[in-house]
């Protein structure tokens, strides 16, 4: 237990600046020693308000018990409670300058009432015997030169099964589950407290407290702790462009437009009806900073991966209606300061932390060096890359020859940014039905089109993020009050061993993950044949290396004695084919090898058998096995 320590004027000089990163420590409630005696200490940013009292279980939640006292004209005010113990539920009673009381949660309370309910709660300690220090002291500076494979998950819908459903039992059975699959991290889409199940968290009320519908503060820590002792990183969803506009959070806080704007054009969203952050107002912008650095400090969080970026850097995005930054533009001018301003923090706060953007337009310099004009995010998903490959495997081989190009084009960017390649919960929700759904033909039929699906895109520049249950291929679409198919069918599980493989080859080959970023990595090797669905390309690291040919007939025929030139002579080994028996395909193929013929210009080549629906991966400048 620790000393009390109230806010210092340095504390109120950056929070009012707008760079404070750690404002969590004289706001909210600290249990703790003052003066010699165990106390809470209560802290709260509310500038409008007349008055402000902490009310709670201690108090009898009477106003009149424990009135908080403004810092100067700083906004803050603060009270010691020396009856308030931990576990004990309270608010901020808040008089608005009408003389209307309010009650308002802590914005930055570390725990809170399970929902329906909404009270926060106070917090013994956030010190937790951690005991990952081997792990983070082997994650890279950049962890983009590595693998990065993402499983992404829902923590309620993926409990559902579970007995008890809290993080603790998560912890143990997700992170068996991952280590089959052979993922490198775990992506869980909001944890933080959001009052409706149904918004996935993507609708928040707290940023620092993760939802106690399954468990304490202490509990999280020890699933992120059990992920990174198995060698899995864990990355966060991070929502700092709108809010739940629930009375009890942060919208109207002090009876005032205090964390959004007052103008509805910009201050409400018009796709979600959530508040957005006012991200000029600076004591706005510590709070954001603060929470993301918490998350990463706090509970070693590996990644920030930010929702909706391009929400928050367009003024324009999704409204008729919109008002111009001072320079007559569409550009949120406060939201790209801000989010450089966390880019440039987060690998700070922990070597190796980086963020995710899913930016879903052409914005520039997403990925770039923030001196260069960039944005600075460590990584952007790839969402045309994701458009392009679903529409093609939609329609009927027939016709594809007619949209090659939803194939070919994604090359023509792919290395403008460091890219993720996301099948995502986003493409399973909302009508769209499932992966499973989205591929063409009768029920083998798709399921071999998710095989080639999931083999291209891991051979594919860039790396992987797939959402729970589409790794057994679930056949319904998602929904957050159901739990996931990971593998109830025959087909289903042998999909599983294909992404299990797949992960081990590409974790197990820097030529699948090194050259993500550069074109030097990649060649196209068969890139203009129509007319049969295939395509061809290499991954090297360079000329010297061995490297991977990835091979694939998306049409319907078989192709017999198919010629792909490649660079080396001698035998290449089928390390990967998605028709393989194994995974549930028709077993035909190269019988694991096939060695090179000569041609034209004495350049050799391959003859291939390439079974329909399929990607083949071969691995060059191998000795014949006998």
């Amino acid at each position: 237990m620790g000393e009390i320590h109230y806010a210092t004027q340095y504390d109120l000089y950056l929070f009012g600046e707008g760079h404070h990163q750690m404002a969590w420590e004289f706001l909210g409630a600290h249990f703790g020693q003052y003066e010699g005696r165990e106390a809470v200490h209560f802290g709260v940013w509310a500038p409008a308000a007349r008055s402000v009292s902490v009310v709670g279980d201690f108090n009898g939640w009477k106003v009149d018990r424990d009135p908080m006292s403004e810092k100067g004209f700083s906004g803050v005010w603060e009270t010691i409670s020396y009856d308030c113990r931990p576990g004990d539920n309270y608010k901020f009673s808040i008089e608005t300058q009408d003389g209307t009381r309010i009650e308002k949660a802590d914005p930055y309370a570390f725990w809170t009432e399970a929902p329906p309910k909404t009270a926060s709660k106070v917090l013994e300690t956030l010190e937790f015997a951690w005991t990952d220090s081997e792990y983070l002291g082997a994650r890279p500076s950049w962890i983009g030169d590595g693998p990065v494979s993402i499983y992404e998950v829902h923590l309620g819908s993926f409990m559902l099964g579970a007995y008890d459903k809290t993080y603790e039992q998560a912890a143990d059975f997700l992170v068996r589950h991952v280590l089959e699959l052979g993922f490198t991290h775990v992506e869980l889409m909001p944890i933080n407290e959001h009052p409706y199940g149904g918004s996935w968290g993507y609708q928040g009320t707290s940023y620092f407290a993760p939802s106690a519908r399954w468990g304490t503060p202490l509990e999280f820590a020890y699933l992120v702790d059990t992920m990174h002792r198995a060698g899995v990183g864990v990355i966060l969803d991070w929502v700092p462009g709108h809010f739940a506009t629930d009375a009890h959070g942060l919208f109207r806080f002090d009876g005032t437009a205090l964390y959004e704007h007052l103008d509805e054009i910009q201050g409400i969203h018009p796709d979600w009806g959530s508040a957005v952050f006012n991200f000029d107002r600076t004591e706005v912008r510590s709070f954001l900073l603060s929470s993301a650095n918490f998350w990463i400090q706090k509970y070693h969080i590996d990644a920030l991966r930010v929702d909706a970026v391009a929400s928050m850097i367009y003024l324009d995005y999704s409204r008729t209606k919109w008002v111009p930054n001072i320079h007559g533009g569409r550009e949120n001018l406060g939201a790209i300061s801000l989010l450089q301003e966390v880019n440039e923090m987060v690998p700070n706060v922990s070597r190796g932390a980086a963020t995710f953007a899913e930016e879903s337009t052409a914005f520039p310099n997403v990925t770039k060096d923030i001196k260069l004009g960039g944005l600075g995010f460590g990584f952007k998903w790839n969402m045309g890359w994701m458009h392009d490959t679903l529409s093609y495997l939609s329609l009927d081989p027939i016709y594809r020859r007619y949209h090659h190009d939803l194939i070919t084009f994604g090359l023509l960017y792919a290395f403008s940014e460091n890219f993720v390649l996301p099948l995502s919960h986003d493409e399973v929700v909302h009508q769209k039905g499932s992966l499973y759904g989205k591929m063409f033909g009768d029920h083998w039929q798709r399921f071999a089109h998710l095989r080639a699906l999931y083999a291209w895109m891991w051979a594919y520049p860039g790396k992987k993020l797939l959402f729970m249950g589409s790794e057994a291929g679930q056949e319904w679409e998602w929904n957050d009050e159901s739990l996931p198919d990971i593998g109830s069918s025959e087909l289903g599980i042998k999909l599983k061993l294909l992404v299990s493989d797949l992960n081990a080859i590409y974790r197990s080959s820097p030529q699948l993950f090194k050259g993500d970023h550069s074109p030097s990595g990649f060649s196209w090797v068969v890139v203009d044949d129509k007319d049969s669905n295939v395509f061809a390309f290499s991954r090297a690291i360079d000329e010297e290396e061995a490297e991977i040919l990835c091979v694939a007939n998306f049409s319907m025929a078989d192709r017999e004695n198919y010629l792909v030139p490649v660079r080396s002579e001698g035998w290449w080994l089928e390390i990967l084919n998605s028709d393989s028996e194994y995974y549930g395909g028709s077993g035909k193929g190269n019988l694991g090898q096939v060695q090179t013929n000569k041609g034209e210009g004495d350049r050799a080549y391959l003859s291939l058998y390439l079974p329909s629906l399929t990607v083949i991966l071969l691995s060059g400048n191998v000795k014949k096995s006998s």
